[in-house]
């Protein structure tokens, strides 16, 4: 009883049973995995891409909401404590803190969506990766 290996069904005879193919059945099987293997590399690539997209998406998101939110805290907060302080502390005092504060604050906010734009982020890591495998798998093949 012929027992399959990992290549080889039940069906289909073994490596040392199968008759030798030509040169260009051989070169047409390298060409359909070659093809094959292009597809699911593009298929990688174009989810990881997505990914990306959707990252930046949240970041944009990020951006224009703190912007927004910053802006509003800014007019409103200038208002108010500037007019409380004003109360205990000179009125152009009062200003110069309520300003540094949100400056501060609107930094941050900023700085948080700015890292979603950090090109390491940004990079398809796998895809890469994936191709390095690749062409070792071939450069070995090829030897």
């Amino acid at each position: 009883m012929r027992r399959p290996t990992s290549l080889a069904s039940e069906n289909s005879p073994s490596v040392m049973e199968r008759e030798p193919e030509s040169v260009t059945a051989l070169l047409r099987r390298l060409m359909n995995e070659l093809v094959t293997l292009f597809r699911e590399e593009m298929a990688l690539a174009t989810a990881e891409i997505s990914a990306t997209l959707t990252r930046i998406a949240a970041g944009v998101g990020s951006l224009a909401i703190g912007g927004a939110l910053l802006y509003a805290g800014v007019l409103a907060l200038i208002a108010g404590a500037v007019l409380g302080l004003a109360l205990v502390l000179a009125p152009w005092l009062a200003a110069v803190i309520v300003g540094a504060a949100l400056v501060v604050i609107g930094g941050a906010l900023l700085y948080a969506g700015k890292k979603a734009f950090d090109p390491e982020r940004l990079k398809p890591h796998r895809t890469a990766e994936s191709l390095r495998e690749d062409k070792d798998v071939l450069m070995r093949k090829a030897s």
